[in-house]
């Protein structure tokens, strides 16, 4: 098991931790924007984890250090 093990929930957390608001969901993915930074970013909603890589980039995009974020 890795590290940063998010699952959709964690990480929805951690984004709206950070300034993120959700505007809108299409289909299983969910698009989440900071209003400060105009950063946005598309969060897929499933059961199972998100892979690691996934999430890595996804708080890439919105950017959060992994360093710093407390899971």
């Amino acid at each position: 098991m890795s590290k940063y093990n998010y699952t959709p929930k964690k990480l929805i957390r951690l984004l709206s931790e950070n300034g993120f608001l959700f505007v809108r969901q299409n289909g299983s993915h969910a698009i989440f924007k900071n209003f400060q930074t105009n950063r946005k970013v598309i969060v897929p909603i499933h059961s199972s984890d998100i892979p690691k890589g996934t999430a890595g980039a996804i708080l890439k995009d919105a950017g959060i250090d992994l360093i710093d974020t407390k899971v």
